[in-house]
Parts: C-alpha cells; sequence; structure tokens
C-alpha cells in the first residue's frame, strides 16, 4: 500500500520522517506487507532532502496513480486543498488532513464523499496537533451524552497570556517574545484574533453534537485588548484570563458557541494550563468531566496523530468508520448576547462612588474587586449572571461610565 503527501511544510516534513523512521512498526500495525511513501506534492524543490526523488509538482500524478490508497494533505487553506481532497475522495482513496480550516468548512461534504465512495477522511491532527481528541470523543466517549466542550485550543494565545500574567509583560512585547521564540507567525492575527481556535470548536462542536458548525456562525474574539490591568483584576477575584473556544448544548435543540477571552477560577483544570501547552475540556452525563492536556502544536507530535490516522486508514481498507455529522440547519447556533453569563466589568468615571452606586441599582448587587496602584477614575466590578443582551443593556445604562473592558466569567 502506497501513501502520498500533499503539501512539504512543517508537518508533512514530519510525516515523512516518521513513516521513514518506525517504517517496520507502521507497517505492521497497519495490517499490511508494505506501507511506504511514494509521493510528495509540492510547488518547490527540495534536490538535497533525502526524499527529492518522491517530489512531484502535479496533482494529477498523484490522483491517477492507483497504487496510491491514501493520501496526507498537509498543505494548509482552503483552495486548493479541498479541489484536491475531494477529487482523491472520489478516486477512491483515503484522505487523512491536519488542515483545521478545511475541516471546520467542508468537514461534512468531505465525510459525505468519504462514505459514498467506501474510503475515510480521518482529521485527528486539525484540532490538538499532538493531542489525542477527536477518536476519544467518536469512540472512547460514545457511551457518554456529550453536554460541553472547552478548551484552550491555541498555543500562541496561551503563551502572550502566560506572560502577561506570570511575568507582568504588556500584549505587544509578550506577542514580539512569541515571534522571537517561533510560536507566532509574522503576522499572527488567525491566532491572536481567535480564528484559529475557532475553526477548532466548530469542528469539536460537530463531532460532540452531530451538526456541521460553519466558523462564521461561531462569535469570535481575540486577545488583543486584554491588558495588564485586566489581568491584575482577574487576579483580585481570584483566577487567570485564558482564551477559550467553547460549546455547549442547549435545551432546544441549539448549541452555544463561542470564542473569546475568558476569567477562570485558579482552581479550575485550565487555570494551570500554561505557555504553548493546550488542555480541551469535555464534559459527558456519564463521566463527568475529562481533560486532554498537552503541546497541540509542533512537528513531531502533530506528524506522529497524522501517521496515526494513515495507519487506521489502512486498517480499516474498505470500510468506512462512519465518522460523520449532519449538514448545517438554520438557527442551530445561538446568538451569543441571548446566553447567560458574568462579567468583569473594568470601567472610569468622573465620580466612581456614584457610578459603583448606580452599577448596584441597576445589576441588583455587585461586587467591587481592587487592584494595587489603581488610578483616579477607574473601577471594576463583578456582575450577576444574566443573559449578555441584558447585562450590556444595563452597562449602556449607567450614565457617566465608560466601559473599559469586559470579560465573560465561565464555570469549569
Amino acid at each position: 500500500m502506497n501513501v502520498a503527501v500533499m503539501g512539504y511544510g512543517v508537518v508533512g516534513s514530519g510525516v515523512a520522517e516518521v513513516l521513514a523512521k518506525e517504517h517496520d512498526s507502521i507497517a505492521k500495525r497497519s495490517l499490511q506487507e508494505e506501507l511506504s511513501l511514494k509521493y510528495i506534492l509540492d510547488i518547490r524543490d527540495f534536490p538535497d532532502d533525502v526524499n527529492a526523488d518522491k517530489f512531484v509538482k502535479d496533482f494529477n500524478v498523484i490522483l491517477g496513480d492507483e497504487s496510491v490508497q491514501i493520501v496526507v494533505e498537509t498543505m494548509g487553506g482552503l483552495h486548493p486543498a479541498y479541489e484536491y481532497v475531494l477529487a482523491c475522495l472520489q478516486a477512491g482513496k483515503s484522505v487523512v488532513s491536519s488542515n483545521k480550516e478545511l475541516v471546520a468548512e467542508k468537514g461534512d461534504e468531505l465525510l459525505d464523499a468519504a462514505r459514498a465512495n467506501n474510503v475515510n477522511f480521518l482529521f485527528e491532527a486539525s484540532v490538538g496537533g499532538g493531542i489525542p481528541i477527536i477518536r476519544p470523543i467518536s469512540q472512547c466517549l460514545a457511551a457518554n451524552e456529550l453536554d460541553e466542550i472547552a478548551g484552550i485550543l491555541n498555543g500562541t494565545t496561551n503563551y502572550i497570556l502566560t506572560q502577561m500574567i506570570s511575568g507582568g509583560l504588556d500584549f505587544e512585547t509578550a506577542l514580539a517574545q512569541a515571534q522571537e521564540l517561533g510560536y507566532a507567525e509574522r503576522d499572527p492575527s488567525a491566532d491572536v484574533d481567535g480564528h484559529d481556535a475557532c475553526r477548532k470548536i466548530c469542528i469539536l462542536a460537530a463531532l460532540c453534537f452531530g451538526t456541521h458548525v460553519y466558523p462564521k456562525e461561531v462569535h469570535t474574539e481575540g486577545i488583543r485588548e486584554i491588558s495588564l490591568e485586566d489581568v491584575e483584576y482577574a487576579r483580585a477575584w481570584g483566577g487567570v484570563i485564558k482564551l477559550l473556544a467553547r460549546a455547549k448544548r442547549e435545551g432546544n435543540g441549539q448549541i452555544a458557541a463561542i470564542v473569546s477571552p475568558a476569567l477562570v477560577k485558579g482552581s479550575s483544570q485550565l487555570a494551570g494550563v500554561n505557555d504553548v501547552f493546550n488542555a480541551i475540556l469535555v464534559r459527558g452525563d456519564a463521566l463527568g468531566d475529562v481533560v486532554f492536556y498537552g503541546r497541540g502544536a509542533g512537528k513531531l507530535p502533530t506528524a506522529s496523530a497524522v501517521v496515526a490516522d494513515v495507519v487506521d486508514c489502512a486498517r480499516n481498507w474498505g470500510k468506512n468508520r462512519m465518522l460523520l455529522w449532519d449538514k448545517v440547519k438554520d438557527g442551530y447556533v445561538k446568538d451569543y448576547l441571548d446566553c447567560e453569563t458574568a462579567l468583569l466589568v473594568r470601567a472610569s468615571s468622573d465620580d466612581v462612588p456614584a457610578a459603583l452606586a448606580s452599577a448596584e441599582s441597576v445589576f441588583g448587587g455587585i461586587r467591587q474587586l481592587s487592584r494595587e496602584g489603581v488610578p483616579e477614575g477607574e473601577f471594576a466590578f463583578i456582575t450577576p449572571k444574566d443573559t449578555e443582551r441584558a447585562l450590556r443593556a444595563k452597562l449602556s445604562s449607567l450614565l457617566g461610565v465608560k466601559p473599559l473592558s469586559c470579560i465573560r466569567i465561565v464555570e469549569y
């Protein structure tokens, strides 16, 4: 059985490395006499690479070779990855992908194509990198009714927030440090604006709740506006700020889904997840809370997850593993403003005592927070729990109060 890899970047080269290094054990576990890398598709030249003889630039070479039965897609992006993967599935080739954007946007279509052609489309590495999560959700937790999933799904933002919390660095300084260390891209917007985490929670929500979720339907906020002042007030409250991606089953057939900075208590299992590490909390009716923890990226950890899917495809050759979810439904994702939360509000006013008294009256009870070195005119408080729409309306009704930040509070 032959394998082709499309895209020879960090993950793709890692896949080739793992396939070569662990060849004998991988072939044995795959129940195949042979499992070999035959082609690598990339527009670039690698004349000095150990796999130089395997490179092709024409996708049709892979598509037309019937001896290639498993294709690994590590190209990234939506196009031409989508067209290539769909063509492979329709040609009777199983596909393994690490491409979170592809799965989040086109997962329902590609899973349908895999089922129609009796092959498999697997994507363990698209969410947690080297952290196993998709297989545990679809298999190990199958006896549970999954009610909620939440996670720190982006190592770059978690590193930045860790430096702000533990090192006292402001956002821009912490971001620059992350870029120097190679944790953040030159253009970090996919990470710091929450888009990477959004794609991942869409995939997880589809797996947990059985219906496709498009990223455009999930309210997404990043961490650019988080300040050291916010960090200090979070500490005074008894917790830390994390960028959390969350999805929860609602009682009316909808789900609530959001990506945003959030306060978690210091006692939470998510509070101690620092630096580039990720953690995913799954809440089920029978098992309660389960947390999956580890490095969410990296060449070899991610490649190992990809190769595990390759082995799974080889072991299940000739049968579809029935990993699928329904097409998206109108109104499936609840408006985030109609979801309940409490808020940490940091604000300014020319008359702080009057502003606090007004907030106490309007919200029906608040918890005031303090920090060292608070400048004149600044104050902070915790609201009671209510729909976010109601909380925002009450906040806007406070006269002479300028909100500086509003951060949601979660219970994990």
